[in-house]
């Protein structure tokens, strides 16, 4: 039997590009920690002699390891051409399989974090960061149009990214389907990376009740006054009932991540106790949900609650 590479399972190899200042280095570090081989600023042109390596260093009747290659507009020799012309050819070959990574960010929130962070922009040349990224932008437009995945982290946190990284590329999945229920306010924006939202602004908002204001979804009066709406059992029964439906089916299909967010106005009050009961219900169910309230310790505000009902 021969060994050669093709025997075995196709590598897989992601490369990951962007613009400058969007995450390309969270999300190698991410495929790293999850098994992949990843490497910055990696000269393309020398990605055939890179794939050789790696397999004359595995050892017969092994699969090679997965491969992250980061490059952008500072990589020597930086072409999105013949970036594209490359992976073209490389799909041919029957023992790899290529895909590109594209990770995006609003021009506005570059110039936001080059600013805070007193970075120069790589293509800014004295100019100021705003025309760099307006430069970068117009350079890597053809690989953005190529690429098999666009990762937008304009509205991310540096945990929601490496969130959706974990998700997307994870090797196997966990032993565990990891479940987040989640608390937010509408008024204070929208969960980014939620598979599930559901809105509990219909229930009597005991924002609006003096003695629940300064008290939260987990205090039992607060909890008590959501329970008397009549319209909460038969609601919380609906997705109750659908989330316990998709649950194990997402699990057998090997998801790594479900994300279930509950809202409010405020996230202070109806989405919190809603949050922590469908919690309890789905431990009962054999999860092991993680619980997560967004806006918990914001400020009680009249303002954003909306008229009172």
């Amino acid at each position: 039997m021969s060994d050669s590479p093709s025997q075995n399972a196709p590598q897989r190899i992601l490369l990951v590009t962007g613009l400058s200042g969007a995450g390309k280095t969270t999300a190698l570090r991410v495929l790293e920690d999850l098994g992949w081989e990843a490497v910055d600023n990696f000269p393309i042109r020398l990605l055939d002699g890179l794939i050789e390596r790696t397999a004359s260093h595995t050892a017969a009747g092994e699969d090679r390891p997965p491969l992250a290659i980061g490059f952008d507009s500072r990589t020597r020799g930086f072409s999105p051409p013949d970036t594209i012309a490359l992976v073209k050819d490389l799909s041919q070959r029957g023992d790899i399989t290529v895909a590109t990574l594209f990770i995006d960010c609003a021009g506005d929130e570059l110039e936001r974090r080059y600013n805070e962070t007193r970075r120069r922009h790589p293509m800014a040349d004295g100019r100021p960061v705003r025309e760099g990224i307006r430069a970068e932008r117009e350079l890597v437009a053809p690989l953005r149009r190529w690429a098999d995945a666009v990762v937008d982290t304009s509205d991310f946190s540096s945990n929601q990214l490496k969130q959706d990284i974990r998700e997307r590329f994870a090797t196997g999945a966990p032993d565990e389907m990891a479940v987040i229920v989640s608390s937010f306010g509408f008024a204070r924006g929208m969960p980014p990376l939620a598979d599930y939202v559901f809105d509990m602004r219909f229930l009597d908002n005991p924002h609006w009740v003096e003695d629940l204001r300064e008290l939260t979804g987990i205090d039992a009066p607060v909890g008590e006054h959501i329970r008397r709406d009549p319209t909460f059992d038969n609601a919380f029964t609906i997705i109750r009932d659908l989330l316990l439906t998709v649950l194990p089916a997402h699990r057998a299909q090997g998801k790594s991540y479900v994300n279930i967010a509950f809202g409010c106005t405020g996230g202070r009050h109806r989405s919190v106790y809603t949050a922590e009961t469908m919690a309890e219900v789905l431990r009962d169910a054999g999860f092991s949900p993680t619980l997560v309230h967004r806006n918990l310790a914001s400020r009680a505000a009249d303002e954003i609650e909306g008229p009172q009902m």
